[in-house]
């Protein structure tokens, strides 16, 4: 890299690549895919929701594999974004993934259970 120019064309390019701002779903969800994400499990995660999603033909929904999202401990994690706001859930399996979907996505139903707040008690 010889200049800020170059640096802001690289910046430009990695962020059409991976542009989560201009995604309009209504709902968006986000998987932690570090290191310690896919370690813990984030794949099957991942894949869990990708296949739920195209399973019920869903189409305001997007998946999307994101990096570190900050508490190692409690990987994997998972944001859903919905109507303007952020819900964290931790320690996601693929049978957590599924109620989240079932109860969260689909029938607007936050699990408290799993949220962030409750592992930090």
């Amino acid at each position: 890299m010889k200049s800020l120019e170059e640096l802001k064309k690289i910046k430009d390019k990695t962020k059409k690549k991976t542009n989560t701002e201009k995604d309009t779903s209504l709902t968006r969800i986000l998987v932690g895919m570090s290191t310690c994400g896919i370690s813990a499990g984030a794949k099957p995660v991942f894949d869990e929701f990708n296949t739920l999603i195209k399973d019920k033909e869903l189409k305001d929904i997007s998946v999307t594999s994101v990096g570190c999202l900050g508490e190692c401990s409690i990987e994997p994690m998972v944001e859903v974004y919905q109507n303007d706001k952020r819900y964290t859930y931790c320690e996601v399996n693929k049978e957590k993934a599924q109620k989240i979907f079932d109860e969260h996505i689909v029938n607007g139903n936050v699990v408290e259970d799993y949220l962030i707040g409750q592992y930090r008690k």
